[in-house]
C-alpha cells in the first residue's frame, strides 16, 4: 500500500526573498520577490517539470499574494505568471500596482 502524498505547503523564505511550495518535503516551485517600501515586487515564478500540470503555481501565487495582503503590502507583478494570475483573480486588484519604468530600473539594480 502506498503512502498518500502530503498536501502542498507554501512557506515564505525571507532569507532568499521568495515563497516556496513544498510537496512531500521537496521544493516543487518558488516565486521570488523584492520589497520596495510598501510594495512587494514579484519578478519570477517557476515550478519544476516533475510537478507541472498540478496547479501548484496557482496555489503558490495565491498564498503568496494572500500573505502579501496580510503584511499590509501592495503587489507589483513584474513576473508574467503573477501578472496573468492577477488578470484572472480580481480579488487582488485592490492591492495591485502597475509595473512602471521606475520599478523596473529599481529591480534591475537590486538583482545585479
Amino acid at each position: 500500500m502506498s503512502r498518500p502524498s502530503a498536501a502542498p505547503v507554501v512557506e515564505r523564505v525571507d532569507a532568499h526573498h521568495r515563497y516556496e511550495i513544498v510537496v512531500d518535503g521537496k521544493r516543487a516551485g518558488l516565486t521570488e520577490y523584492r520589497d520596495h517600501g510598501e510594495q512587494r515586487v514579484f519578478f519570477h515564478t517557476e515550478v519544476g517539470d516533475a510537478y507541472a500540470g498540478q496547479g501548484l503555481a496557482a496555489q503558490l501565487v495565491r498564498q503568496a499574494l494572500t500573505d502579501t495582503r496580510a503584511a499590509g503590502k501592495r503587489i507589483v507583478p513584474v513576473c508574467p505568471y503573477v501578472a496573468t494570475f492577477l488578470k484572472r483573480h480580481d480579488e487582488f486588484t485592490d492591492i495591485a500596482d502597475p509595473v512602471t519604468p521606475e520599478i523596473t530600473r529599481w529591480l534591475e539594480a537590486q538583482l545585479s
